[in-house]
């Protein structure tokens, strides 16, 4: 595609060098993606500058750099003068509408819904994509499980953990438009609102599922995790609020001029849709939603009563895009499970194994005091630090599990660069002396699941918290495959000859 920047929509160009179009193939960050006919935009990250690789990305093929170091640029410009040099204001603005025009704005062929919270968008997001294709509008999903159309998962390496880089995203719409989806659930993180990873992107539906101390790492403050969060609102057309969440809710009604839905367990609260007389049994769920007076009876094979909050934003999103109410509750009895998120799998002597990757100390206790309404002998629950993120959320996690089951094993996800025995010690800090409970260490997840499976009885439950990402656990810049299902597998078909 031969590219004239100065006529890309949205793109603030300040200074040019060089050729003023480029005949480009291809739109990378990293410079070892770059080849011929790419146009490598200098991202400044947190641990780097885009502009230090502008030489190997133009050994490797680029055609034109996209930059904000005037400097830099015009003594490359000297040096590569068939190369086109776009000076710029803002290399993530530009990234996010140059990716956008790159790829024929695909987004203008689906219907885009945008989850943020800090625990429950996975599950919501994929709540919706599964819920849409039950009504008969194909729908994908964008997140920290993967990429899928909605036939399924499609093999695509993601930039980030939850929500991509710009380029990315807008080359996964094309894949989706080329793949007859029509609409698209995506979570969209703090971080990638922070960064721009969705400028230019209009959301037909934004929902809010709650918000807590998370991602302080990146964020510093409280308050600009807030800040960053409330973006997402101020870039939809509709709007789902969780009235129960005090931290986000007013903020979002503040700003949303556009229709809203809102939904509580509160029966006081004023909500458009109000769930309640939440049960549980092996088959699932069943609790009563009343939406503006129209009291229904709701049962999913899908388990956690926070989960019956999810699911109530996602019955809300089917309303906003014409849905019925009657439709909807036709299909909840075929929604499947999501994967990762109370993931029930049955196990050998009647254990259950619960995969639910909550990370933070509210999700863990969420999930812990789900797990005990089950019916069980013992409960044995693995928690972890996340090495990539905050350490002072690390003794949280314990003190939040504390007393919460008969055994914890305490391990390390995704440790990064870091050392995992000084990260299940912060964990371990966490705890009372003595302890309330057994408390076991492993320095690998492999090790902890292993060690957890190894601990349970016939009867038991197990549930396995935390986890990976995208099939994976970071180890020094490295994304190392990794599966709790396959664990699991083996570990039971070691010890029973099948499983």
């Amino acid at each position: 595609m031969k590219l004239q920047f100065a006529q890309i929509p949205g793109v603030r160009i300040l200074k040019s060098f060089g050729p003023e179009s480029a005949d480009i193939q291809a739109i990378v960050y990293n410079s070892s993606a770059a080849r011929n006919g790419s146009a490598f935009f200098c991202v400044i990250g947190e641990i780097t500058d885009g502009h230090l690789y502008i030489e190997p990305a133009i050994e490797n093929g680029a055609q034109a750099i996209i930059g904000s170091n005037e400097e830099i640029l015009s003594q490359q410009a000297k040096r590569y003068p068939s190369v086109s040099f776009v000076l710029v204001a803002d290399v993530r603005n530009a990234l996010a509408h140059t990716s956008d025009f790159f790829f024929g704005s695909p987004q203008h062929d689906l219907f885009k819904i945008g989850v943020t919270g800090t625990n429950g968008k996975t599950t919501t997001a994929t709540y919706v994509r599964n819920l849409f294709n039950l009504l008969g509008t194909p729908c994908g999903f964008i997140g920290t499980t993967g990429v899928e159309t909605a036939q399924g998962k499609v093999p695509f390496e993601k930039s980030t953990p939850t929500t991509p880089i710009a380029s990315d995203i807008h080359q996964i719409f094309s894949m989706l438009v080329d793949a007859d989806t029509k609409a698209v659930a995506m979570e969209v993180s703090s971080t990638a609102l922070d960064q721009q990873r969705v400028e230019g992107i209009i959301f037909d539906v934004a929902i809010h599922t709650n918000l807590s101390e998370e991602h302080l790492e990146y964020h510093k403050t409280f308050e600009h995790y807030r800040e960053s969060k409330l973006k997402l609102f101020e870039r939809a057309k509709a709007a789902v609020v969780n009235l129960d969440d005090p931290g986000l809710s007013g903020g979002i009604l503040a700003v949303a001029d556009y229709p809203v839905l809102s939904y509580s367990q509160d029966p006081s609260s004023g909500a458009d849709l109000i769930w309640g007389n939440y049960s549980a049994s092996a088959q699932g769920m069943r609790f009563e939603l009343n939406y503006r007076g129209d009291i229904r009876v709701i049962e999913a094979p899908l388990f956690g009563d926070y989960n019956a909050a999810n699911l109530t934003a996602a019955i809300a999103t089917a309303l906003h895009a014409g849905h019925s109410i009657d439709q909807i509750i036709a299909v909840l009895p075929d929604m499947p499970q999501v994967e990762g998120r109370f993931q029930v799998i049955r196990g050998p002597e009647e254990r259950t194994i619960i995969l639910d990757y909550a990370h933070t100390p509210v999700a863990i206790d969420a999930v812990l005091t789900e797990a005990r309404k089950l019916p069980h002998r013992r409960l044995i629950a693995l928690i972890a630090g996340i090495g990539i993120r905050d350490f002072a959320k690390m003794p949280k996690m314990a003190k939040a599990s504390e007393g919460k089951a008969d055994v914890l094993v305490v391990t390390v996800d995704h440790p990064g660069y870091n050392d995992p025995e000084e990260v299940v010690s912060e964990v371990i800090k966490g705890f009372s002396v003595p302890y309330m409970q057994k408390v076991l260490k492993a320095p690998t997840r492999k090790q902890a699941v292993e060690k957890a499976l190894a601990e349970s009885g016939p009867e038991d439950i197990i549930l396995l918290s935390s986890g990976c990402i995208n099939g994976a656990q970071i180890i020094k810049g490295e994304h190392i495959p990794h599966s709790d299902e396959a664990i699991i597998e083996a570990f039971f078909s070691s010890k029973t000859g099948g499983f």
